[in-house]
């Protein structure tokens, strides 16, 4: 017999104060009138790190096998996760054409990991719109990284002490 996967909904998002500064990423997990909600504080890190982390931290909250509809308002996430650019980058070494090492290349390949236990479609939606659950997710990242006990971002920290290259634009 063969059985059915559960379908989880999640949406994801994360905050920076600043980029880099302390940062944080929300998630929201939906299933058959459940609900479940995740957040993080780091106290140095990135936009970019902490929407791919939302991911990660969402998908691995699940339990078993389950078809998964993620979505966030990341153009970054979404346009690697469904254009063929992860794929790109894992064939190449985690280096871009251009031979440059691709940035977050600690996460990328766990974000991979993750989406080949789960059958995962990624969906964009417009960020600060008034999609509640967006919304939400908005809302615990911004006090996640506001929190108190903020958690080092050991991925990001390490390159920045080693001199690496920093983003130089925020979230659009």
């Amino acid at each position: 017999m063969v059985s059915q996967l559960k379908h989880v909904t999640i949406y994801t998002d994360g905050a920076c104060l600043g980029n880099p500064g302390p940062g944080g990423y929300g998630v929201v997990l939906l299933y058959a009138g459940h609900r479940k909600e995740l957040s993080r504080g780091f106290r140095l890190t990135t936009n970019n790190r902490m929407e791919i982390m939302a991911a990660i931290e969402g998908l691995r909250a699940l339990k078993g096998r389950c078809a998964v509809t993620l979505i966030t308002d990341s153009q970054l996430l979404i346009n690697t996760m469904t254009k063929g650019w992860i794929q790109r980058w894992k064939a190449n070494g985690w280096r871009k054409r251009n031979n440059q090492e691709v940035l977050n290349a600690d996460l990328w390949p766990q974000l991979l990991d993750l989406c080949g236990r789960h059958q995962v479609e990624f969906r964009w939606t417009q960020g600060h719109a008034g999609d509640p659950e967006n919304e939400r997710c908005d809302e615990l990242a911004r006090r996640a990284a506001q929190g108190p006990a903020l958690s080092r971002d050991t991925g990001y920290e390490a390159k920045a002490r080693s001199g690496a290259s920093r983003p130089r634009t925020p979230k659009p």
